[in-house]
């Protein structure tokens, strides 16, 4: 979610991501400054169940859109947002989307392990500090003191970065070893500035990320991950910030303002290679489905962020319409996993 001090520069930066979009539109396709190699999917071992996951969100895109909800859990009810979709279309989102703040490992797992014998999708992130531990005003207000030492393999600092790190992998690996794949969407709105991951820059952002995979992937063999590389609405500014195709999965941008944000979804595809789906990973107001259709706009998913965002910026009858409508993926609708 956003940092309230950046509100204010959202109307901005769509006006000039959609001038970006008009001027580069000639270009044909993608623009060529801005997008990695439109190559093949590098290989990289999934588990079956993150392979059969993944490549169902391929088959669907630009034909359909999976709807998506990001919990609460100090409402009264760990199902305030989904007991609220529910009453009022009758549905569920097919994604319930998780957080590892507050080091909350033991209660995230259990409620993905819950929704996944549901047949739903699982997508985690991690608001925590530079240290990761603490949530949401951590994220913000702590900063790694030495980027070059953190990112240097046999430092102290670099020693703590990784012993950080761990605290999701354990838990990632108990789902793992339960045939759970997740969304996994780290470090996510890093261009925008506002939470520490992003203060150092393009380039430590860059190397935070391959760390990152690396260690999970390489050293705890973590292959029930999608990785879901998170843009914010700012993306226009965002071009030196891609780690590389074998790095992501899946690349999305979030806005909270109305619509379906064309713009947005534009800048995100040129700078991601033609292969690779791209999802709302963030959004208040949900598109219309008549938005949603109209071209170029094919976010795979929508994920609506949780309490008031979902209550108060949605009115019942056109999030009944939404639920309902054939082009939107609910619960109900997911396929029987093997």
């Amino acid at each position: 979610m956003h940092s309230i001090n950046t509100l204010i520069k959202r109307s901005a930066a769509v006006l000039i991501s959609a001038l970006f979009v008009f001027v580069s539109a000639g270009c044909g396709g993608k623009n060529p400054a801005l997008a990695p190699d439109a190559a093949e999917k590098p290989e990289r071992k999934m588990s079956r169940e993150a392979e059969e996951l993944y490549d169902y969100i391929c088959g669907i895109y630009r034909s359909k859109i999976i709807s998506g909800q990001q919990e609460s859990t100090w409402m009264g009810s760990e199902q305030y947002e989904f007991d609220y979709i529910y009453d009022k279309t009758g549905k569920l989102p097919a994604i319930r989307g998780l957080d590892y703040m507050n080091d909350d490992f033991e209660g995230v797992n259990r409620r993905a392990e819950e929704w996944h014998e549901r047949g739903g999708i699982v997508s985690i992130c991690w608001h925590c500090g530079a240290d990761f531990c603490g949530s949401w005003e951590e994220s913000q207000k702590t900063v790694i003191a030495d980027w070059d030492k953190a990112l240097s393999p046999g430092t102290p600092e670099n020693d703590a970065l990784l012993a950080g790190m761990d605290k999701a992998a354990k838990a990632l690996t108990e789902l793992r070893d339960k045939g759970i794949p997740v969304l996994w969407r780290p470090f996510h709105e890093f261009d925008g500035g506002w939470f520490w991951w992003g203060k150092g820059g393009a380039e430590n952002f860059k190397k935070l990320w391959i760390t990152m995979y690396e260690r999970y992937t390489d050293y705890h063999g973590l292959d029930n991950l999608i990785w879901v590389l998170g843009f914010s609405h700012l993306n226009l500014f965002a071009d030196g910030w891609y780690p590389g195709n074998e790095y992501v999965d899946i690349a999305g941008a979030d806005s909270y303002d109305k619509g379906a944000n064309n713009a947005l979804y534009e800048m995100t595809d040129r700078m991601t290679p033609d292969y690779m789906p791209l999802c709302f990973h963030e959004c208040g107001t949900i598109p219309t489905v008549a938005e949603l259709k109209k071209a170029p706009t094919d976010w795979v998913w929508f994920l609506t962020w949780h309490t008031n965002y979902i209550t108060d910026e949605n009115a019942p009858e056109a999030l009944n319409a939404i639920y309902s409508d054939d082009y939107v993926i609910t619960l109900d609708e997911l396929p029987q996993w093997s």
